[in-house]
């Protein structure tokens, strides 16, 4: 079973950066999606972005443009790099990896953004 580490949340102001790390308990193979997801407070899981190999990663319409995933199959790792960021970013941030029509999920990281 994958197991999902994420890091990098925190609090920070408007219009700062945050990178999100997430690390893989075992290899992760480049056709498998890796995502990130995010939760606000009251609301539901939503898709922020996805990357697989064979495709152009994709970017929700609320972050295209300030934030990029990215993926470094050798360390088992996926990033989200997150720029300009605004209050209605704040979420708690979770990894997600799907395997053979499974999801595996980390137990998320906080985003915090305001001033």
């Amino acid at each position: 079973q994958v197991q999902l580490v994420e890091s990098g949340g925190g609090f920070m102001q408007p219009g700062g950066s945050l990178r999100l790390s997430c690390t893989a308990s075992e290899t992760i193979y480049s056709s498998e999606p890796m995502s990130w997801y995010r939760q606000a407070p009251g609301k539901e899981r939503v898709l922020v972005a996805r990357i697989r190999s064979g495709r152009d990663p994709e970017h929700a319409d609320s972050v295209r443009g300030r934030f990029a995933i990215s993926r470094d199959n050798a360390k088992k790792t996926v990033y989200l790099q997150m720029n300009s960021l605004k209050p209605e970013d704040t979420a708690v941030y979770y990894c997600n990896v799907r395997r053979d029509g499974v999801n595996y999920w980390g137990r998320g990281t906080l985003v915090t953004v305001s001033s």
